[in-house]
């Protein structure tokens, strides 16, 4: 889930932020998808150690 979360919030703001640089719809998809993987990594990250220190019994 956190993955998933992070990727939706990336690619929003990565939307949002190239609207606010003044970018067409296609600098707005390219925007959208860079940083929805950029923050999909860091969720999978945060996944692992989550797991590996918080749950671990």
């Amino acid at each position: 889930m956190i993955v998933i979360g992070l990727g939706v919030i990336g690619a929003l703001l990565g939307g949002f932020n190239a609207r606010k640089r003044g970018g067409n719809r296609k600098d707005m998809a390219q925007y959208a998808a860079g940083f929805g993987m950029a923050f999909m990594i860091c969720g999978m990250v945060l996944t692992v150690l989550f797991d590996r220190f918080l749950l671990a019994s």
